[in-house]
């Protein structure tokens, strides 16, 4: 917006000095306006800075959090992974003991079952995610034979990027989370570290109609010649049942069902999943509001399925390339390509796997000259996934 030069400023400044005084190049009068010209060109240059970093879509992560907070909003802090250790023996109880690999210090929370534990990585980010295998106790623990980190429960995360902190920062305005709406339990949801995305589904379980659930003339004679001959625990459930019911209090209207994907786009754990719905909406007090989500609603939380996608596709490589040694770049592409899938999975209905796509990736690979008769899973045609699918590469052959 102020591009102005040092040269545009400086003829602008001698134009403005009478021509009966001596303006060349060495005179006192440019000697002394030359260097103010340069300021004011600096200055010029700091003031397209400024106009800048006062827009949320121009302004720097320094200044793009400041925009951020007037709205509510602060960049997500970077969480540490849990994973799951593996003890043996098996009866030895290690919680609350550290453990390392290489330079990352872990501490065990608390018992799955026995002989595995919870273990938190102490270095927050995705770091903590990588690091497998056997483990060695800080200090000595008597009748410890093995300790082994064998899988990832909750994946660590990064401090949120800033593109995604600016998406953020606009969709404040576009989308208002209030009281349960969808927006709503996208963000809370969301923000629960582990997280990578999550589809939310009002009404998920609507083709009941509410009406259905009103008792009949023919329910009603058949609960009260049933009630008394049932278990008293039985009798209270279905007691419980029938009157709300019969006093339409029975309602589809409040369910709201969350798939989720972990931070790195994979299957939720069941860890995670607990998590999820302890924060959301616990299961014991389902409906009471003990979670975030307001009272009424009774959420159930489940993680997207996987779909393996096997690629089968005849390639013409160049002089001196071949499968064997494309192999890995090939393996990568594809995958990097399911991957893209996997990260838009909560804003599309159904992730379509293209040939297409698949092809066009491929072909971009220095040592490959053409590609034909690919097919996905034994077929050449697209591979459309489910409402609550998301594809995992299975491998690709010729």
């Amino acid at each position: 917006m102020y591009d102005v030069t040092y040269e545009e400023i400086l003829e602008r400044m001698l134009a403005r000095v009478s021509d009966k005084f001596d303006k060349r190049e060495g005179s006192v009068i440019f000697d002394t306006h030359s260097p103010t010209a340069i300021e004011l060109q600096l200055l010029y240059v700091e003031l397209n800075t400024l106009i800048a970093e006062a827009y949320g879509d121009s302004a720097s992560r320094e200044f793009l959090i400041r925009r951020c907070k007037e709205r509510g909003i602060t960049p997500y802090e970077a969480t540490k992974a849990i994973l799951k250790g593996e003890f043996t023996p098996k009866n030895i109880d290690v919680t609350g003991q550290r453990f390392n690999i290489s330079s990352f210090n872990f501490i065990v929370l608390e018992k799955i079952a026995d002989g595995e534990y919870q273990v938190q990585c102490e270095t927050p980010g995705i770091v903590g995610n990588q690091q497998l295998g056997t483990m060695i106790p800080i200090e000595y623990i008597e009748g410890l034979e093995t300790a082994e980190l064998t899988g990832v429960l909750i994946p660590g995360e990064d401090e949120e990027d800033t593109e995604d902190l600016r998406k953020r920062y606009f969709d404040s305005f576009n989308e208002k989370a209030f009281g349960g709406n969808v927006q709503d339990y996208l963000e809370k949801t969301n923000a629960i570290p582990g997280v990578g995305s999550t589809k939310v589904t009002r009404v998920w379980n609507g083709d009941i109609r509410p009406a259905d659930m009103i008792p009949t003339a023919k329910v009603k004679t058949w609960y009260e010649g049933i009630i008394g001959t049932l278990d008293q625990e039985v009798a209270l459930w279905l007691s419980n049942v029938y009157m709300a019911a019969a006093e339409k209090k029975l309602t589809t209207g409040g369910t709201v069902l969350l798939t989720i994907l972990n931070s790195d786009y994979g299957v939720a754990s069941d860890t995670l999943i607990q998590t999820v719905q302890n924060t959301i909406d616990p299961a014991e007090n389902a409906g009471e509001g003990y979670g975030l989500a307001p009272i009424g609603h009774v959420v159930s939380v489940k993680s997207a399925k996987e779909v393996t996608v096997t690629l089968k596709t005849k390639i013409t490589f160049d002089t001196g390339y071949s499968w064997s040694n494309l192999q890995n770049s090939i393996d990568t592409a594809v995958q990097d390509y399911l991957l893209e899938l996997r990260k838009g999975w909560a804003d599309t209905a159904y992730l379509v796997i293209r040939i297409s796509q698949i092809e066009t990736r491929l072909l971009s690979i220095k040592g490959i000259v053409d590609i034909e008769n690919t097919k996905i899973n034994g077929s050449t045609d697209n591979l459309t996934l489910g409402k609550y699918e998301v594809p995992v590469f299975g491998g690709a052959s010729a």
